[in-house]
């Protein structure tokens, strides 16, 4: 991934999508901000505790970063709902459920909040439509990813194929644990298992990716473990009570 710097706040990119000059998109770390306590530093979620008034500030960074006018994101419920915004739809007001977003219109970021769960990115260049999902384990099991591709070939026309991916910074196989997986997880997805009770869900979402019909060389991952790194992201798998950072992704 490549690392910029604005604003004194950290962000990357991946670069098969930042080599589309009409696409905006990063993925920030927990760099700057106005948030301070458990959420300090670049908390963009409304729904942690933080001060609302220090979440408005981090989004408007946000915007002003990545030179887009709105923010569009949902109420994240670890579910499988898409989302899609059109003209109508009013910026940065969370009363919908949901957790992957879609749009063509212009100008309009497409927030994903997250602190282990995976972000990921798609990019059509041909139908010219942006995604993000937010998808943790219960959104590997319910296949949001296949949903969401569904939904962009169902409504905007995309094809599978001319699909660009980038999966966020998110809990890595090293850290992502699960004692009771017999009765969270399907029995497919033992093959997963990399060491005892640790699954690989980032091998997960590119094989339904790839199932989805994207080809292999279109996926990139950051490969950023966020319980490792909490010097750059949020994780709620160690800290307990803390903020989320952003992925964003929005046609210019």
């Amino acid at each position: 991934m490549i690392r910029n710097y604005s604003e004194g706040t950290a962000y990357y990119q991946f670069p098969h999508l930042a080599a589309f000059s009409g696409l905006a998109h990063g993925v920030f770390t927990r760099d700057g901000g106005n948030s301070t306590g458990n959420f300090h530093g670049l908390n963009l979620s409304y729904d942690v505790g933080d001060h609302k008034e220090n979440v408005r500030k981090n989004r408007s960074l946000i915007k002003y970063v990545m030179e887009m006018p709105y923010i569009f994101s949902v109420r994240q419920v670890h579910g499988s709902r898409v989302r899609c915004f059109s003209q109508q739809d009013a910026p940065d007001i969370e009363k919908d459920e949901a957790d992957a977003l879609i749009t063509d219109i212009p100008g309009r970021l497409l927030l994903v909040k997250a602190a282990d769960c995976q972000s990921i990115l798609l990019f059509d260049p041909v139908r010219n439509v942006a995604a993000n999902i937010h998808s943790g384990w219960r959104g590997s099991v319910q296949n949001i990813i296949g949903k969401t591709v569904s939904v962009m070939s169902d409504v905007f026309g995309c094809r599978a194929s001319n699909l660009i991916c980038g999966i966020g910074p998110s809990l890595g196989p090293c850290c992502a644990e699960f004692l009771n997986h017999s009765k969270e997880l399907p029995r497919a997805f033992e093959r997963y298992e990399v060491n005892s009770n640790h699954f690989d869900f980032l091998a997960v979402s590119r094989d339904q990716l790839k199932e989805a019909g994207l080809s292999a060389k279109n996926i990139l991952t950051s490969r950023i473990c966020t319980r490792c790194s909490t010097d750059r992201f949020f994780s709620f798998r160690k800290e307990k009570r803390t903020g989320r950072f952003g992925a964003v992704i929005g046609i210019r």
